[in-house]
This record gives structure tokens, sequence and C-alpha cells, in this order.
């Protein structure tokens, strides 16, 4: 997770600093931020492109169109790379997001381990069919 909060420090998103590592038997094999796609204006920039939409539940939630999610980022570094990722583990500064989860589950990662809970209701069903564990890492002591 330490190696996470790093990565996270990379981050051009003005709401928020996430880091994904993903990780197979102790071995790094991707990293990601959120940020925008390379070589495109970052939000630290030009400013943020926010949008509205709502939940099922009816709760408004604000995205921005330009950046891509930390573990998006992380699971494309991998496929540039040449790096499969079926079967590893990925580690979060913050629980994913609905979109986020469903490609992970889709990619054949075993387990997402988090440091921060964020919006962990708007993936509780998805979690209850799919075959990838959540776990929460409890910040270390001082």
């Amino acid at each position: 997770m330490t190696i996470t909060q790093q990565v996270a420090e990379r981050s051009t998103c003005l709401r928020a600093k996430v880091g994904a590592v993903i990780v197979r038997d102790r071995m790094i094999l991707a990293t990601g931020y959120n940020g925008s796609p390379a070589g495109l204006p970052h939000c630290t920039e030009v400013g943020c492109l926010i949008y509205e939409s709502r939940t099922p539940d009816g709760e408004i939630e604000e995205n921005c169109y330009r950046t891509i999610h930390a573990e998006i980022n992380a699971i494309t570094q991998a496929a540039r790379n040449g790096a499969a990722i079926r079967d590893a583990d990925i580690y979060v500064t913050h629980t994913p997001c609905i979109h986020c989860l469903k490609v992970l589950i889709n990619t054949g990662i075993r387990t997402i381990f988090y440091g921060r809970e964020y919006k962990l209701g708007t993936v509780s069903q998805l979690l209850q069919y799919a075959r990838i564990n959540l776990v929460a890492v409890p910040p270390e002591e001082p």
C-alpha cells in the first residue's frame, strides 16, 4: 500500500489522488494513477471537465470527462507492456468505482486490496455475484 500511495502522488486530478498497483507473486506488473490520457492536457493545467449523473438510487454523482481512473491506467500499462494480469491482485488507494470494478472483474484480477472506502454501496451488488475479493487494508500505525 505504501507504493500505491506513492504512485497516487503522480495524479493530475484536482479532486482526488488515486493510485493502483497490479501485483503477482510479490512482483509489480503495472502501476496507474488518475489523470488524462498521455499527451493530452491535464486537469492541473486546464481544469476539470465535470459532468453530473444519477445512480439508480437517485444520488447525484460528479465525474470528470478528462480523467482516466488509476485502475484503468494500470490495466492499460500492463497491456502496452505485454504483462498478463489474470490471477493477479491489485492494490488501490480507494475502493474502485463501479466502472473500474466491472473492468477488473473482466480482467481476471483475483483480489482488490484497498486503503479507503469510496462509494462502497454502489459496488456491493456486483460483488455478490463476482469471483473477486475486496479486502480492506488498515492503515499502518506510526
